[in-house]
C-alpha cells in the first residue's frame, strides 16, 4: 500500500516524540541519535531507501509511550523494583496505541510495539522471536540499546563506545539479530558512529554538567562564552569552547524556572521531515 507522506502530518507525527525528551531531561538527543544508527544500519545492511526512511522514523518514535511512565519510575536514581519494571514494561504498548490515532502512525507502529522484543522469544511485550519481530524494531533495538549503554542516566552514567559494543556482542543471537549486530559492529569499526555518539544533533555535542555529571544540551547557535543550564542539578554554567566541544564552567548561581523549563528540539524534526521521501510502500 502506497502512502503519501503529507509534511505537516509527518512533522505532526514526529513532534509526538519531542515530548518525551522536553520531559526528561536526562534524554536530550536520544532520539536523535537512535534515529541516525537506525538510518546507518539499514542502509549498511542494503535495505531500500523508503526502508531506510522507516527505520529512521521508527529511531524518532520508538520511546513514545514513555510518556505514560511515572517521574518516580522514569528518573528513578537506583535500580527499578520488579513493580516498577513493569510499568516500564507498558510503553511499547501504550505507545502503539497513541500513533494508531495518526493518519501515518501505522509507519512506525512496529518500531514502537516490537523494539523491546528479543530474537530469543525473551523479550515484551509479546515474546516475539526471530522475523515475527519487524526487521526495522530489530534494528531501532540495536540502536535504542547502544544509546542506552553510552548515554548518562539517573541510574548511571554512561561508558564509552567500546565497552558497549562489546555489552551487545554479549547479547549476538540472543537478544540481538545476529546478521543486524555484525554490521552494526562493523560500523563501529569503521568509525562511522563517532559523529553521533555524544551528540544531540548534527555537529552539536552534548556537555557534561560538572556539578552532577548529567550532560547540557546545547543549541546550534551557542556562542563561547554563553550561559549554560542543567536541567537535573539545576546550576548554571558558562561554556567555553574547547576543540569541537565546549566545557562548562560553574558560576556558582541556579537558574530559574524559566531558564530551566524545557526547550522541545524542533530543528531535527524540521531537518527529518525535510529530507523524507514524497511516498512510502508498507
Amino acid at each position: 500500500m502506497k502512502i503519501r507522506l503529507e509534511k505537516p502530518l509527518l512533522k505532526s507525527l514526529a513532534l509526538m516524540a519531542s515530548v518525551i525528551e522536553a520531559r526528561d531531561a536526562y534524554t536530550g538527543g536520544h532520539l536523535w541519535r537512535v534515529s541516525q544508527y537506525c538510518r546507518q544500519l539499514a542502509d549498511a545492511v542494503g535495505l531500500t531507501t523508503e526502508m531506510v526512511f522507516l527505520s529512521k522514523l521508527g529511531g524518532v518514535l520508538h520511546d513514545i509511550g514513555k510518556i505514560s511512565i511515572p517521574d518516580s519510575v522514569l528518573g528513578k536514581p537506583g535500580n527499578l523494583t520488579e513493580p516498577e519494571y513493569d510499568v516500564v514494561k507498558t510503553h511499547p504498548g501504550i505507545g502503539a496505541t497513541l500513533i494508531q490515532e495518526h493518519p501515518l502512525g501505522d509507519l512506525a507502529l512496529s518500531a514502537v510495539h516490537q523494539h523491546h522484543e528479543w530474537v530469543n522469544g525473551q523479550g515484551y511485550p509479546n515474546g516475539l522471536s526471530g522475523e515475527q519481530i519487524s526487521i526495522i524494531a530489530r534494528i531501532v533495538s540495536i540502536a535504542d540499546a547502544f544509546d542506552a549503554l553510552t548515554s548518562t542516566r539517573p541510574y548511571r552514567c554512561g561508558v564509552a563506545a567500546t565497552p558497549a559494543v562489546e555489552a551487545l556482542k554479549a547479547e549476538h543471537g540472543t537478544q540481538f539479530d545476529a546478521f543486524l549486530l555484525d554490521a552494526f559492529i562493523q560500523m563501529f569499526q569503521l568509525d562511522r558512529l563517532r559523529e553521533i555518539v555524544g551528540h544531540s544533533e548534527s555537529g552539536i555535542p552534548m556537555v557534561a554538567c560538572p556539578s552532577c555529571g548529567p550532560v547540557i544540551t546545547v543549541s546550534r547557535d551557542i556562542k563561547d562564552g554563553d550561559i549554560g543550564y542543567c536541567r537535573v542539578c539545576g546550576s548554571k554554567h558558562r561554556l567555553h569552547r574547547d576543540g569541537d566541544t565546549f566545557a562548562a564552567e560553574p558560576t556558582g548561581e541556579m537558574g530559574s524556572a524559566d531558564e530551566l523549563k524545557p526547550q522541545p528540539e524542533t530543528g531535527s524534526i524540521e531537518a527529518f521531515v525535510s529530507q523524507a521521501p514524497l511516498s512510502v510502500n508498507i
